[in-house]
């Protein structure tokens, strides 16, 4: 009695594999010139641009919609907000007029205030920063010391950023729960030793690049959205 098994047909599995791919390479080929797609094909947006053929697939933004400006205008607040009392960002060591501007429309951004250090650069400097129509929350702070040991007293939160041992990761930064102070040192030498020591908390960006921190307003703009829960 035989014991051999049953001979198995051949197929051309493997090359008619080879070829069906070959097809497909060149049909998304001919499909991914974007001077050659059909209407129907391109972008729902006419707010997308198409820049040196380079742009995104139809089938994966077939859903993707750019609001327009009067849609946009109608999800935010028409006016400027008030003191709320909640959220204060304090660029007090910055020396730079340009990160005072951005930190000014972060704070419009998330409801938040701006604190000011009494330097006679700063009017001029939040002047030409604020590109955003209306009037903000600004507190002229005066002895920047004794500003924060006036707010400490009062009960607010008072949250340093810096690079420091023992700080909490940005990643594990709660909403603010009460007036919080958000600190910001020096755009080199950081926040001065003696007001770490009087700090409530102390928030650390982490950073994998060469660079010794990330800009104050960067920094202050990161932390000002993690504090306000918008991210």
């Amino acid at each position: 009695m035989s014991s051999a098994r049953p001979s198995t047909p051949r197929t051309r599995t493997g090359t008619s594999s080879l070829a069906e791919l070959v097809a497909i390479a060149l049909a998304f080929r001919e499909r991914w010139q974007p001077d050659r797609w059909s209407e129907e094909d391109r972008l729902p947006s006419q707010n997308v641009e198409h820049r040196k053929g380079r742009c995104a697939s139809p089938a994966l933004m077939a859903g993707t919609r750019v609001r327009r400006p009067d849609e946009i205008r109608k999800s935010r607040r028409s006016r400027s907000h008030s003191c709320w009392g909640h959220l204060i960002l304090a660029p007090l060591w910055a020396q730079h007029g340009a990160n005072l501007g951005t930190l000014l429309r972060t704070c419009d951004a998330v409801g938040a205030c701006l604190a000011v250090p009494p330097h006679d650069w700063v009017p001029e400097a939040l002047r030409r920063g604020n590109t955003v129509p209306g009037r903000s929350c600004i507190h002229r702070t005066g002895n920047p010391r004794r500003w924060l040991a006036r707010e400490r007293e009062t009960g607010s939160h008072l949250l340093g950023v810096e690079l420091a041992e023992g700080a909490l990761r940005l990643a594990d930064l709660p909403p603010a729960r009460r007036r919080t102070v958000v600190v910001l040192g020096h755009e080199r030498g950081g926040i001065p030793e003696d007001i770490i020591d009087e700090l409530d908390a102390v928030v650390e960006i982490p950073m994998i690049g060469r660079g010794a921190s990330l800009n104050v307003a960067v920094a202050g703009s990161l932390v000002a959205y993690k504090l306000s829960g918008m991210l």
